[in-house]
């Protein structure tokens, strides 16, 4: 059922503090100073009075508002049965991030096949040491299997398709999806991570997903691929994980998510030669604040016409 379309006045959009883990909140507010609304910054105070927040984390409170702007895609974090109950309307910024996640990709790729990581490591304790010769290789004839065809799915294929790798999508239906050569099905997840040297999860955080990239997956996999999770950390099962790297399964894996955030000081993943740990910035870019506002603005547009929001999930 489609949702209806938001009909609230709204006097006063918060600009929630929690948002500084990404940019400065005072970046936002000035964007969006020219809505016919107050946006200033609130915190967690008894004293708050809006109608609406652009928040990174939950709060308690918001379940009082009429409407929550997630600066993320994914929305796990935020109570959908409360906020569907006390009919609280939840967006989020799905559709922002598809070059940036995918440029990430592109590089983790990039400095697996040219060896890039092994070289600073190196490079941090002085020692000059060249790759062996079969080590390195070029992108073009490699294969790369993405989990999740949606906005960041779509990225990580443009960019690195045009570095040649061929790209092959899983997703919940086979209709072709632009800048993927193979469609399979979630049902064929296991033959569809074979005989690929990368496996890319883009997936969001739900039931169905978690966990779904254990031990069955990493043996199903070739020893030469290698993981990379851009998607949600819980997504992978990381002792699995584990396990095949220090078996040899898999090759290596690039990491920007982790079932524990930030990564644990005592995780193996540190310290793993051919992994790489990035601390969930997969999507950080300077315009970051401006790709929010676009969709702030848009919304509050269709507020004032009575149209459908964009990105709504709740």
């Amino acid at each position: 059922m489609a949702a209806s379309n938001p009909s609230f006045d709204l006097e006063h959009l918060g600009i929630h503090a929690s948002i500084s883990a990404l940019f400065p909140p005072e970046e936002l507010i000035e964007t969006l100073d020219d809505l016919p609304v107050t946006v200033s910054l609130v915190e967690d105070r008894d004293d708050v009075d809006c109608e609406a927040v652009v928040t990174f984390e939950h709060r308690a409170w918001f379940a009082d508002l009429e409407w929550v702007h997630s600066v993320q895609a994914g929305v796990d974090r935020f109570p959908m049965d409360t906020f569907e109950r006390e009919g609280v309307i939840l967006t989020n910024s799905t559709g922002i991030h598809d070059r940036t996640v995918g440029e990430t990709v592109a590089g983790y790729l990039l400095a697996f096949s040219r060896r890039f990581h092994r070289h600073v490591a190196n490079q941090q304790r002085r020692e000059w040491i060249q790759p062996d010769w079969d080590e390195a290789f070029t992108l073009p004839g490699t294969t790369a299997c993405v989990v999740g065809t949606g906005t960041l799915g779509r990225g990580v294929a443009e960019v690195a398709g045009s570095l040649g790798v061929s790209m092959r999508g899983v997703r919940r239906t086979p209709e072709d999806v632009p800048g993927f050569d193979d469609i399979y099905t979630s049902d064929d997840l296991l033959e569809a991570v074979s005989g690929v040297d990368f496996v890319v999860s883009t997936l969001p955080l739900t039931d169905e997903t978690r966990g779904l990239f254990d031990v069955a997956v990493f043996e199903a996999m070739d020893e030469g691929a290698y993981v990379i999770n851009v998607g949600r950390g819980p997504v992978v099962d990381e002792a699995a994980l584990i396990e095949a790297l220090e078996a040899g399964e898999v090759a290596g894996a690039a990491l920007d998510v982790f079932e524990t955030e930030p990564l644990p000081s005592d995780s193996p993943l540190w310290a793993m030669n051919d992994v790489i740990v990035t601390p969930h910035s997969a999507a950080f870019t300077v315009d970051y604040y401006r790709d929010i506002a676009g969709l702030v603005q848009e919304n509050v547009r269709r507020l004032e016409v009575g149209e459908a929001f964009t990105n709504r999930v709740v």
